[in-house]
């Protein structure tokens, strides 16, 4: 350990975070998942910030289903898909993705990071241009920069800046184009307008391409995304998501979309070929996941009703939200240190939920983001609506009476 300037440098940059209200301290949690945890101090709470939208995480028969897999399959394959790494067990869920989502043929990652940080590089290169959302997740923006293809990026939502991004890609005389965009933008809860990307994208010859994180399993009347959402099943040529948020809460992600698409990635995308495959549990738990959600819309509809009825009561209490109708539930407070200070008093009041500030929002944005799940029940909901209007008024965010 020659080089203490090193470790001095890392060091003062955190105590720089802490000063500064950025450090991210994670929160420890004593039980399985659910719309209550056990906190590391032994107290009950309401989990509001889980991506369970489907309260499947903690649920008993994706348990069940996980250990089946564990019986039959074992606890891994130490290896990756291509040498000795894919079991029955992978080829079906894969297979039943392209179903539910609606496409020729899909591929299995350790991750949805990985999902996104291994699409462009093999498929696009310097001849080419993506055409990136603003508010792209991260894994997306990482694999893009792993790409040499041009870049352009578009405000978020902005169909005439996404026009203008497109017009100059094909004036710049580029082969290929894509637009990139994430079906639900995860802090604000909006929906990408796929509609209108369809409509622009076969004005200009580009192709499509969308990340499902968090939608795949309840977005839509029969929950296979933001593209059954808007109406465009079938016209988006590459889908990415997750099967660690709705669709059993594990880990793995996935791309979806043409069979050449998905072959060359199999022959060319490095995350998949030089990373463990999915574990066989949560491969066999996330297709008992999909089997059951693809016989009954219960969940969802569930889901759907926790969000109106939560979006409608915190903005009677007073509260200023984010519009939408997703269960992504931006409450928005402004400023970072009230967002802090409010987490916290909710957290003392027994409801789970976390701040967010800049640099993840843009400044002056700070909020709290709650997200509904199915599995919570109205009790619960009206407690945490209780909770909200004491700690509102106790920080002087809410002043007027009811």
């Amino acid at each position: 350990m020659s080089d203490q300037a090193f470790y001095s440098g890392l060091q003062s940059k955190l105590e720089t975070l802490r000063s500064d209200g950025l450090f991210k301290p994670e929160r420890v949690i004593a039980s399985r998942q659910g719309s209550e945890v056990v906190s590391q101090d032994g107290r009950t709470l309401i989990n509001m910030c889980a991506n369970n939208y489907l309260g499947l995480s903690g649920d008993e028969q994706t348990s069940q289903a996980a250990a089946a897999a564990l019986e039959k399959y074992g606890y891994g394959l130490s290896s990756v898909r291509f040498i000795c790494g894919t079991q029955t067990v992978h080829k079906e869920l894969e297979q039943k993705l392209s179903e539910f989502l609606g496409t020729e043929d899909t591929i299995l990652y350790a991750a949805a990071f990985d999902a996104n940080g291994g699409v462009f590089e093999p498929l696009f290169d310097e001849n080419d241009a993506i055409i990136s959302d603003a508010l792209n997740h991260a894994s997306i923006i990482d694999g893009v920069r792993l790409c040499k293809a041009a870049r352009y990026r578009y405000a978020n939502n902005d169909m005439l800046d996404l026009e203008k991004q497109l017009v100059a890609a094909t004036e710049a005389g580029k082969r290929h184009k894509i637009i990139v965009t994430d079906g639900v933008f995860s802090m604000d809860g909006t929906i990408a307008q796929l509609d209108r990307i369809v409509e622009l994208a076969e004005k200009y010859g580009a192709l499509t391409m969308i990340d499902e994180s968090h939608a795949s399993g309840f977005m839509g009347k029969t929950g296979r995304g933001t593209h059954e959402h808007c109406g465009v099943i079938g016209k988006i040529d590459i889908i990415t998501g997750t099967l660690g948020k709705a669709l059993g809460g594990a880990m793995g992600g996935f791309t979806s979309g043409r069979k050449e698409v998905i072959e060359t990635l199999r022959q060319k995308s490095r995350p998949y070929l030089f990373s463990n495959t999915l574990a066989p549990m949560i491969a066999g738990a996330s297709l008992a996941v999909l089997e059951r959600i693809s016989k009954s819309t219960e969940l969802r509809d569930r889901l759907m009703d926790n969000t109106a009825y939560f979006r409608k009561e915190i903005e009677r209490i007073g509260f200023t939200i984010k519009p939408g109708t997703h269960p992504v539930v931006p409450v928005m407070l402004f400023d970072a240190p009230v967002a802090q200070k409010f987490a916290a008093r909710m957290f003392e009041l027994g409801v789970l939920l976390s701040g967010f500030f800049y640099p993840v929002v843009p400044m002056g944005q700070a909020r709290v983001r709650v997200q509904l799940s199915a599995a919570h029940t109205r009790e619960q909901l009206d407690k945490v609506l209780a909770a909200f209007e004491q700690a509102g008024r106790e920080l002087g965010i809410l002043k007027s009476a009811r």
